[in-house]
């Protein structure tokens, strides 16, 4: 990873999900999704998408190669692996061993559209895990991988390889690449927005008053 995406990796890590979310909404870009869990530590996690695509096994023949570990090789440190099964089916997308291998590579975190198991390992490694569900049941002969580093859905939202995301205890938030820079400058000035209004309202300002036009206002161009 280069300086410049260091420096960006870093600036979004000091934003939650909420200050990116308004950003989106101000820049009318989509990227927020709702109901993806965090579900074994307590960490916001910031950094550059790499994508799994999981399909149903069906007739699909087998792969020597088990789910989710193509990503791990291939991510730099920092980088979250980001995972789509909307098969429908109960099979985890992720277990314990993932969890280990991609910390040792240092990956920051994965984030799934689907299930995940093993938690209270992932919990025990420090470990973040974001997933829409959790089971106990196994991919084996459920699901195979399909795709590494192609574009993906997640709740509503297209995810490209490359992207940038946050996530956090209220959601996830996607950046498309492309508009990183803007997004981020749009983030940062709402935080401040916000850190202002939270002075006032602890220096006695009515909190109406704070909560009013000027909440109003921080979301407009």
């Amino acid at each position: 990873m280069s300086g410049d995406m260091d420096e960006l990796v870093a600036r979004l890590g000091r934003l939650d999900s909420c200050a990116v979310s308004d950003a989106l909404d101000k820049l009318e870009l989509p990227g927020s999704v709702s109901g993806i869990h965090r579900l074994s530590t307590d960490r916001r996690i910031a950094g550059r998408v790499l994508t799994v695509t999981l399909a149903l096994a069906g007739g699909r023949p087998g792969s020597s190669r088990h789910l989710c570990t193509a990503a791990i090789e291939a991510a730099n440190p920092g980088d979250i692996i980001v995972v789509e099964q909307r098969t429908g089916v109960d099979a985890a997308s992720w277990g314990g061993n993932l969890s280990i291998g991609a910390q040792v590579r240092g990956v920051a975190g994965v984030i799934v559209e689907g299930p995940v198991r093993d938690l209270d390992d992932s919990r025990r490694f420090d470990f973040p895990v974001f997933a829409r569900d959790h089971t106990a049941r196994t991919a084996r002969g459920r699901i195979v991988e399909v795709a590494t580093n192609e574009p993906i859905e997640v709740g509503a939202v297209t995810v490209s390889p490359g992207d940038y995301v946050v996530a956090d205890a209220s959601a996830v938030a996607f950046i498309p690449k492309a508009d990183v820079l803007r997004v981020l400058e749009a983030a940062e000035t709402i935080v401040q927005r916000e850190e202002a209004m939270a002075a006032a309202i602890r220096s006695g300002t009515p909190i109406s008053q704070v909560m009013g036009a000027n909440y109003e206002r921080m979301l407009k161009k």
